[in-house]
């Protein structure tokens, strides 16, 4: 008789799994579910097709052991929408146009409805934001990512907080999956501008309360802020993906593209259960341009998972791909949170040099930006889960302990 995927899997023994490995980050009962499918919305439209129910991808929602508590599990379970509260009338969801999708996916994760919201732009190219219902004393939140075209979507967004400041709302949270200018967050060389800062002071000056973030380039940018700051991780749902490959992790190396990603990929290396680290140098001769130079780690033979939090123009991340086969890794994947994807990114992603490219639904994919390659993994339960625990007052750094 065939032996199923989970005693395929205790029959490894002594070699941990990827699977296993997610128990610790997930909870006791998530090796057994990654043994039998996959808990991450996969919205690839080539390859999973399957996933989507009326043109939707289906949201996992978070398992919660004890909703009215702090506790709660960290468990991407069972599939459904998140029960609402009875005190769920004040909390209003506003999407802006720049990923109508992942706003809708986080409302049906918490089992709301988007509130009404008007939004156009004049022949001049001026935007005109109007709400469609009284917020009045409400917990609002402006689901907006200001990815490109950045000033466009960062100027609607200012416009969003602005309007529901002057309609009386209690508190104001932009939740911002996708933090635009975030690169530019230091002085490299002399009179540059310091661009993430200048951001943080624009939302909070049009009267945000408070930023939910996903991601952010460096956690410095969270000081920027004068207001508080929630900064969630799209690392839990990539791990949980990449544990329903049930992959031994004794085949595994973590790789960091850039010296300046170490300690992300250090961090993703130790959830799955420690497993080797390797760091690719590089030099960097301007932006957007990048060059190789050498690996610090062993990759021979390995199955190599880099780890960054955006692919932008994707030269970084695939001459360090490039690199790894020279070395001598089996396989190569590319895991990134935000899939900015400048040209020519798309060629240099499809080219061969992965096995698989794993990106979240932080900024929506473009149809003709979709190759084999590609999976998509939405952090709506994500995002919906920090929401419901921000509006209750609970904790957020729970959910990724």
């Amino acid at each position: 008789m065939a032996m199923t995927a989970l005693q395929a899997l205790e029959a490894l023994g002594p070699s941990l799994s990827l699977a296993s490995a997610s128990a610790s980050v997930f909870g006791e009962n998530s090796g057994q579910w990654a043994a039998t499918k996959s808990r991450c919305t996969v919205a690839n439209s080539l390859a999973n097709s399957s996933v989507s129910c009326n043109g939707r991808p289906v949201i996992p929602a978070l398992q919660q052991e004890t909703w009215n508590g702090t506790a709660a599990s960290r468990t991407l379970a069972d599939m459904g929408m998140r029960e609402m509260g009875s005190n769920s009338s004040r909390l209003k969801i506003f999407s802006g146009t720049a990923n109508p999708q992942l706003s809708q996916e986080i409302a049906c994760y918490m089992g709301l409805n988007l509130s009404a919201i008007k939004i156009k732009r004049f022949a001049d190219g001026e935007i005109y934001v109007q709400l469609q219902e009284s917020i009045r004393g409400c917990d609002v939140f402006l689901v907006q990512p200001t990815c490109p075209p950045a000033n466009e979507n960062l100027m609607e967004l200012l416009i969003m907080i602005d309007a529901c400041r002057r309609a009386s709302a209690k508190t104001i949270t932009a939740v911002i999956p996708y933090f635009g200018y975030a690169r530019a967050d230091r002085k490299t060389q002399g009179r540059e501008s310091i661009a993430a800062k200048l951001m943080a002071n624009l939302i909070t000056e049009a009267g945000a309360n408070r930023v939910l973030a996903c991601d952010l380039h460096s956690g410095q940018s969270m000081g920027y802020f004068d207001i508080p700051v929630d900064h969630v991780y799209g690392q839990p749902v990539i791990l949980d993906y990449l544990a329903s490959k049930m992959i031994s992790s004794d085949d595994l190396v973590v790789v960091s593209p850039d010296v300046g990603g170490v300690a992300r990929a250090r961090a993703f290396a130790k959830k799955l259960s420690d497993v080797p680290l390797a760091i690719v140098d590089k030099r960097r001769h301007g932006h957007n341009v990048s060059e190789v130079m050498n690996l610090i780690g062993d990759v021979q033979g390995k199955v190599a998972v880099m780890v960054d939090d955006m692919i932008d123009t994707a030269g970084t991340i695939a001459n360090s791909a490039a690199l790894l086969h020279q070395e001598g890794a089996r396989e190569v994947y590319a895991c990134c949170t935000h899939a900015v994807f400048s040209p020519p990114a798309i060629e240099r992603l499809s080219g061969g040099l992965f096995h698989e490219v794993i990106v979240t639904n932080t900024i929506p994919v473009k149809q003709q930006n979709y190759f084999p390659q590609l999976t998509v993994l939405s952090v709506a339960n994500l995002l919906g889960e920090t929401i419901w625990r921000v509006y209750d007052d609970s904790s957020v750094s729970s959910i990724f302990r």
